[in-house]
């Protein structure tokens, strides 16, 4: 598997985060895409729930009415 393609960013960060993080020997690099790549996440899944509220409010809707589907072949 290859890996992907790398970009040279410029940013700004938090000088005393930056020391503190270069005393610790941790790769700036590293950290700040392991926090960006939750970001993304987060906000996918925010938006996901938004997208999908009023199919899950539908869905609940109907479970509180008619039961779960197939409920009478669970065996828990």
């Amino acid at each position: 598997m290859s890996q992907p393609a790398r970009k040279s960013t410029r940013l700004l960060l938090d000088g005393n985060l930056v020391a503190e993080a270069r005393a610790l020997k941790i790769d700036l690099s590293q950290a700040a895409e392991e926090g960006i790549a939750k970001a993304l996440k987060a906000e996918r899944e925010r938006l996901w729930r938004l997208e999908s509220a009023e199919a899950i409010r539908f869905h609940n809707e109907y479970v509180a009415k008619h039961g779960l589907p197939l409920a009478k072949y669970r065996q828990f």
